[in-house]
């Protein structure tokens, strides 16, 4: 077992999160306060226990580090596996941080059980380090499907008006992909020889037509949670009906799993329909990035606005991902996936600071039009800063963490397809114009709105967290050579496996 300090850092990534879920819970009714700050002390620990992970993380090896392992369930040869290499590390450390922010941002001002609040998202947190760690393909389904229960409530509980809604589409959605899901790992376990050992998995040899239809239902599952045009229609809706940690917490980490899935299970385990069919995820990431953004400029609600852009910015991820299986011999393919998760990790940040930022002007103003708004500069200059930070960010501008993604990306698609290239360029436009359009209208101009008028600017607690996420952007922006030297030798691996020779 490799541990830091005696300690199962992925066992407490996990466990300690959810014991801190379950003890406010049970505290709850000692007082919204005394249950507020035992939910910050577990987000605290959740942050806390990620640092010797990354402290101790060997950069020069693609194995599996920081390995548990022990029987679950025997009857089916399964087992309670965990471990952490470069593709799984940052989003256990992104799932982290993004709790904390939203369980100290909340400021215990959830509403009706604020205590309850909280204590879903640290259930959700420990569930979704889960799917970051499993090593046994039935345990990373239990953790995949467990993580639905938390966002469901939060969605349904602490909404808006159709909340309950957008709550049975997202469950509906998302259940019916990961129904196929079971299925193909049914699949894989009789093909293994009885075994949900992921890394089993990895080496078995599987026909071409097997490999289609497995492929076809990673697909499927991967893209509901992504998700991919078509199907992304249940997204504006859960983000809009979401309370602002919702939306935080969907944007940054839930919409990841998709991607991650992809990178886990279809291109190492059936490469050769992954590279037959690359076309068509392509196609699909083509259509996300350059038809959701016209879509997204026509949207009049600041939250729905940034949930298309979300669709958007996860298209150019799978765009990255599989662009870099057929691009041409020149390339260092492996910089095309380092390019997506880079991507990833980056919308992670800004989304949640997007969110983060609607959301405190709706608690001002109680509206998320544009229309509505104007002149924000003038009450709130600390806020509309930090706003043109993330803003930009969203649309790629040097030295922000969305610009290296971005290039990475677009020069594997330009090794895959001119015009691919050149259609996933022109979205930066597009980005551009949706996202200027929008902090141009809200921020600039007289104030009309009398709500906004009398509003106050960023309070402490606002400028901490909003703080942690411009210090996040423009650290990746300005210096990303840290988190590439924890995928690199990761991603070499992947592509190995997926039997994709690297030119250099």
């Amino acid at each position: 077992m490799n541990v830091v300090f005696d300690w199962p850092l992925a066992s407490c990534a996990i466990w300690l999160p959810v014991a801190a879920g379950l003890l406010v819970l049970a505290l709850s009714p000692l007082g919204a306060s005394f249950a507020r700050g035992v939910a910050l002390a577990g987000a605290v620990l959740g942050v806390l226990v990620t640092v010797p992970l990354y402290a101790g993380f060997d950069t020069t090896t693609a194995s599996m580090q920081f390995v548990e392992s022990m029987p679950w369930i025997p009857l089916f040869n399964c087992a309670y596996a965990l471990g952490v290499d470069g593709i799984s590390l940052p989003f256990v450390i992104l799932n982290s941080l993004i709790t904390l922010v939203v369980v100290f941002g909340s400021g215990g001002r959830a509403g009706a059980r604020p205590a309850q609040y909280d204590a879903a998202f640290l259930l959700m947190s420990g569930l979704m380090n889960g799917i970051f760690c499993a090593l046994d393909g039935m345990l990373f389904y239990v953790f995949f499907e467990a993580s639905l229960i938390p966002l469901y409530l939060i969605i349904g509980v602490w909404g808006g008006p159709n909340r309950v809604r957008a709550a049975y589409r997202f469950i509906l959605f998302t259940l019916a992909g990961s129904l196929l899901l079971l299925v193909a790992f049914i699949a894989l376990f009789l093909i293994a020889g009885g075994s949900f050992s992921i890394a089993d998995w990895h080496r078995v040899s599987i026909d071409e037509a097997t490999q289609t239809w497995i492929f076809l239902a990673f697909l499927a599952a991967f893209g509901v949670k992504l998700p991919m045009w078509p199907l992304h229609t249940w997204l504006p809706e859960a983000h809009v009906e979401a309370p602002t940690g919702g939306s935080i917490v969907l944007a940054a980490i839930a919409l990841k799993l998709g991607a991650y899935g992809f990178l886990r299970f279809s291109l190492p385990i059936v490469p050769d329909a992954a590279r037959a069919l690359s076309w068509l995820v392509v196609a699909l990431s083509l259509v996300a990035v350059v038809y959701i953004g016209l879509v997204a400029l026509a949207q009049t609600d600041m939250k729905k606005l940034v949930a298309y852009s979300s669709i958007a910015h996860m298209g150019f991820v799978t765009l990255g991902a599989f662009a870099a299986l057929d691009a041409g011999v020149s390339f260092d393919r492996s910089l095309g996936v380092i390019g997506a998760l880079i991507q990833m990790v980056s919308h992670g940040i800004v989304a949640a600071a997007m969110f983060y930022c609607i959301g405190a002007l709706y608690e001002r103003t109680h509206s998320r039009q544009i229309a509505d708004y104007g002149g924000v500069v003038r009450v709130m200059p600390k806020f509309s800063a930090f706003f043109l930070l993330f803003s930009m960010a969203n649309i790629g501008m040097p030295g922000t963490s969305s610009f290296i993604g971005e290039v990475l990306v677009i020069f594997a698609a330009l090794e895959y397809n001119f015009w691919a290239a050149l259609a996933a360029a022109l979205t930066l436009v597009i980005g551009a114009a949706y996202t200027l359009r929008m902090y141009q209208r809200v921020i600039f101009g007289e104030v009309t709105n009398p709500a906004l008028s009398e509003s106050r600017d960023v309070d402490r607690r606002e400028f901490a967290v909003l703080s942690l996420l411009a210090l996040g952007t423009l650290a990746i922006g300005l210096y990303p050579q840290p988190l590439i030297e924890v995928l690199r030798v990761s991603v070499d691996e992947l592509l190995r496996h997926a039997a994709v020779a690297k030119f250099f």
